[in-house]
């Protein structure tokens, strides 16, 4: 069984119709009420994950449902920097880029990580930060929270990019699933 493809997008259109399409999927297959927050939270942090990492997005979400392991897959074109793309390839399961399988695969991914640009990092001068009251000035670096939410809840995340095309897959398998 596959879900309604949902858009998502960086303002967060979308993001409603995503969990409400995770709850109709957990009703049709019977799923329990954890398992059912489980599907949701999969869902939630999903799609956060892609904004905090990648920042502008508009992506395709579906819900894949196969006995009882379920696939929630997101597609977006996203122009990712060095930084950006090992984030976001270090939240996989197997911290490596699933569209680079293939020798060509793997050539083709090493030549756009060495593409890719540098992030950049804006540091005030010390003189400014010291004139700043305490804790005025937080970093705005991401804290991955998002990252170990589906690592402890997912049975396997995939991510794969290429060029611009980011590709994630979380899987989990659920017991009380209606056939």
């Amino acid at each position: 069984m596959r879900s309604d493809i949902v858009t998502i997008d960086n303002s967060g259109k979308g993001f409603e119709n995503a969990t409400a399409q995770a709850k109709k999927v957990a009703v049709f297959k019977g799923l329990d009420d954890l398992e059912a927050i489980q599907l949701q939270m999969l869902t939630e942090e999903m799609l956060s994950l892609a904004h905090s990492i990648a920042g502008e997005v508009k992506a395709s979400f579906w819900i894949e449902f196969e006995t009882a392991q379920a696939d929630l897959h997101m597609t977006t074109n996203a122009v990712l920097d060095k930084e950006q793309r090992a984030e976001l390839i270090a939240t996989s399961t197997s911290r490596k880029n699933e569209a680079a399988r293939s020798f060509l695969g793997r050539l083709r991914d090493k030549f756009e990580e060495a593409m890719a640009s540098d992030a950049e990092h804006y540091e005030l001068p010390n003189d400014i930060l010291a004139d700043l009251p305490f804790n005025t000035f937080e970093s705005p670096d991401w804290d991955g929270y998002e990252r170990s939410i589906l690592r402890k809840l997912a049975d396997d995340i995939r991510i794969g990019i290429q060029g611009t095309t980011v590709d994630i897959t979380v899987s989990k398998r659920f017991n009380t699933v209606k056939q």
